[in-house]
Order: structure tokens, then sequence, then C-alpha cells
């Protein structure tokens, strides 16, 4: 008797097509992670062959020329191996070098060879780029470079009143002066706070006469007018504040005017002059503001901006000129040097 050969029947073929493709759902990313982390890795190792080859070159260079490259030109790199492509090839001063952006046959690779080490870069302002910081409006007037961190700014509007007030209370009052009190020193012109440039209670003009004792001073980290700008800035500057002062005049050849022999009431004398490259936002006929620091940048004596004309565009003036009621007053307009990190 035969015996009879038993097989498979459909639904166990089924059965084992059916596991045999969930083990290969399974598996076969697995497998092809394995494969991507492979390749990956191999392109990391090339990228490092690379990197050191390039180093290799430094090193060849400086025995032949006694001194580190400054270019990544300079160099003869020899590297044997897959295709590297790097978008940022950089020296670092140190010599060390810095890789990224780079491809390995044509693949892109997420990976950096060495450290960055160049400075940080910023954004460059031009002169009379306005610039809005916590609500208050400025001119730049001076950027030197990307690589520079700081940029210093002109307060579009003068102080007011109320502010010349607040910011210089205990040096700075709006009454009448009397016997007591020889410091008014703010007063009201179109809103704008007018001050003089005393440093002392027993300093000024009494009603009468002229008040001048050894407290008397027109240096500015002396003067009223450095309390002001000082409360000022530390109220409305919370952040990145370098510097707070006003404008320096040699500061004034980067904005248009010149500095020449001019012919005054006195004779002829040196002085900055108002020419038609100034823009409109640094002169303004409505007012004279207060400066600094006459043909060099020690805080020894105050200027104006003058407004009454166009020729003298700033002018030394002593004490004993300053009067307490002008129709054009002498107003603050306070300059920072502030962090370009808070306005990016």
């Amino acid at each position: 008797m035969k015996k009879k050969m038993k097989g498979f029947t459909l639904i166990e073929l089924i059965a084992v097509l059916v596991i045999m493709a969930i083990i290969a759902l399974i598996v076969t990313p697995l497998v092809m992670s394995i494969i991507r982390k492979a390749k990956v890795s191999a392109d990391k190792r090339s990228i490092d062959a690379y990197g050191r080859s390039i180093e290799l070159a430094i090193a060849g260079y400086l025995l032949d020329n006694g001194s580190f490259p400054t270019s990544i030109d300079q160099l003869t790199i020899k590297y044997s191996g897959d295709e590297v492509v790097c978008s940022t090839t950089y020296l670092n001063d140190d010599a060390s070098i810095y890789l990224t952006g780079c491809t390995v046959n044509g693949r892109s690779v997420d990976y950096e060879y060495g450290k960055d080490k160049r400075p940080p870069t910023y954004e460059v302002y031009e002169i009379g780029d306005e610039v809005t910081y916590n609500n208050v409006n400025y001119y730049v007037i001076k950027d030197s470079s990307e690589a520079e961190s700081t940029v210093t700014l002109l307060k579009a509007e003068p102080l007011t009143v109320d502010e010349v007030n607040q910011f210089g209370a205990g040096h700075v009052n709006m009454n009448v002066p009397s016997s007591e009190s020889f410091y008014q020193t703010a007063y009201n012109q179109n809103g704008y706070g007018g001050m003089q440039y005393y440093s002392s209670s027993t300093c000024g003009y009494n009603g009468t006469n002229w008040i001048y004792d050894d407290g008397c001073t027109n240096a500015y980290d002396q003067s009223e007018i450095k309390y002001v700008v000082d409360g000022w800035a530390g109220e409305k500057v919370p952040n990145g504040l370098q510097e707070a002062r006003l404008l320096k005049s040699d500061e004034f050849g980067d904005l248009g005017y010149e500095y020449k022999n001019t012919d005054t009431s006195g004779g002829t004398s040196m002085n900055w002059v108002r020419t038609d490259a100034v823009p409109s936002w640094v002169y303004d006929s409505n007012y004279r503001y207060w400066t600094m620091a006459p043909k060099d940048d020690s805080t020894a004596l105050a200027l104006t901006v003058n407004s009454w004309d166009s020729i003298y565009a700033i002018y030394v003036f002593c004490i004993s000129d300053i009067g307490y009621n002008h129709e054009v007053p002498y107003v603050v307009r306070p300059v920072i040097v502030l962090s370009k990190s808070v306005l990016q």
C-alpha cells in the first residue's frame, strides 16, 4: 500500500508568507538605518581626513615660510579619497581650521570639522538710519563695521521740560532764581527743556547779578547736564548701554560739518561750519543743543550747535555768556553708545 505524502495547505503557505513579510518590514528599516549610519560615518571620516590633510599642509607651510598662512589658497593640500567639498573652509587666527557645509561625493553631510573661532559679526548701520529702541527714536551717527558690537545714536528729539526736571531732580528745577537758589537751569521752549551749564547751587544768575564761586565750571563731567543725561539713560536705556553723553565735536566731521577758520565778532577762530551736506536731522533751526569737546576728545568745555545762522555751526560759550531766557533754547539731545545685540 502506497503511503500518501501530505504537503502544505494554501492557508499554511499564506501564513508563512505573511510572517516573512512582517519580518522583512521589521528588518529592512533596521538594515537600511545601519547602512545609512555606516555611510554617514564613512563620510565624516572622509571629512576628518580632508581636514587633517589641510592641517598637514599648514604645518608644511609653516616649515617652508616661517609663518602661518593667512588664506587657504596659500596651501598645497595633498588628499586622496572621496571627493570632499565644503562651503566654508575657514582658517582661524591660531592656524586651526573650521569646515562646515561639506558634501562627500555630492552627498550633504551635517558635520563640522574643528571649531569656528571667528569673532561674531553684527549688522552694519549707515549714518542717518533711524533706530527705535525702548520706544525712543534715534539717528545713527557712527558705526564702523560688522565687527563693531556697538552703534552710536543721537536722540531724534531733545529732552522735554518734564524729562529735564525728572531726571535732573535735585540738581535742576524750573523755579525762578532767588537768593537761596541760583541753579535754575530748565525752562520751557516749545516743549523742550532748555538748560544752562552750571554745576553748583551758588553758580548762576540771581535775578540781578551773575554769581560765581570756586565750584563754577563748564566741564561736562561736573555739570548738571550730566545728571540729566545719566538719569534719562538709566531709565530709557535699560539694556545694552555702553555710554551716555553729549555729542562730541569731532563727530560733527562725519555728519557733514567742516572745521576751518571763520570770522567772528572777536576775530578769526577755528569753528565747525555747517555745509550743505549736513542732514536736516542734525541741524534744526528751532533750537540749539549742547555738545562738548572742542577740537578733541576732552570734556573740558561746553559747546552749542548754533541755529541762528548758517555760518557758525558750533561755538564755545563761557558761563557769563549764557542767560536763562533765550528765544531759542540750549536743549539736551543725548547720545548713547548701544550694544547692537539689543537691536537685533
